[in-house]
């Protein structure tokens, strides 16, 4: 049974097992910021930045099946006074052989309500304009607000599009013009 919680800080076997996360998902063509093909150094380098930053207010929030982690999620609210009702959402992403079973909705879910209860009211994220992860995040509710054209990199090295889109989690009454 998969479980989703928020990691406070990381093991050496949670951080093992997400850097494996890391590099399964930009072998499958997932950009992640990060090109084909990754390193181990590489992705133990960011999840070394992850870890620091868990203590600074970054929520890390993983999906766990039989001890390993499966998959992540992470909210990151945003630093600045004029920002701080706002988080980006980053790395939601599922191993390639745990993929179609729900957890990436999931963990989608407990992304929002962790932001919810930081008294967060607006997330934001960005994806390759035509990635598999597109039609999801209109599923889950998610409103595409434009694309910048060669915004970044895929694994491949090759310049992609970029699509921004947000949603409001504010509660109903709080909830400003769509």
């Amino acid at each position: 049974m998969v479980q989703i919680y928020q990691l406070p800080a990381l093991s050496d076997t949670q951080f093992h097992d997400l850097c494996a996360l890391l590099i399964d998902s930009v072998e499958s063509g997932a950009s992640m910021g990060f090109l084909a093909p990754i390193t181990k150094q590489k992705a133990a380098a960011y999840w070394s930045g992850v870890a620091a930053e868990v203590s600074d207010g970054l929520v890390l929030l993983v999906a766990e099946e039989d001890g390993a982690i499966v998959g992540s999620v992470q909210v990151a609210p945003c630093a600045r006074e004029n920002g701080c009702h706002r988080a980006d959402l980053k790395k939601l992403f599922v191993l390639r052989s745990h993929r179609g079973r729900g957890i990436a909705s999931r963990l989608m879910r407990a992304a929002e309500e962790a932001a919810a209860s930081l008294g967060l009211t607006l997330l934001i994220l960005d994806t390759h304009e035509g990635s598999k992860a597109e039609p999801m995040y209109k599923h889950w509710g998610w409103r595409k607000v434009g694309v910048i054209p060669g915004y970044a990199t895929g694994p491949d090295g090759t310049l992609h599009n970029t699509a921004f889109y947000y949603k409001d989690i504010a509660p109903r009454s709080e909830q400003g013009p769509a």
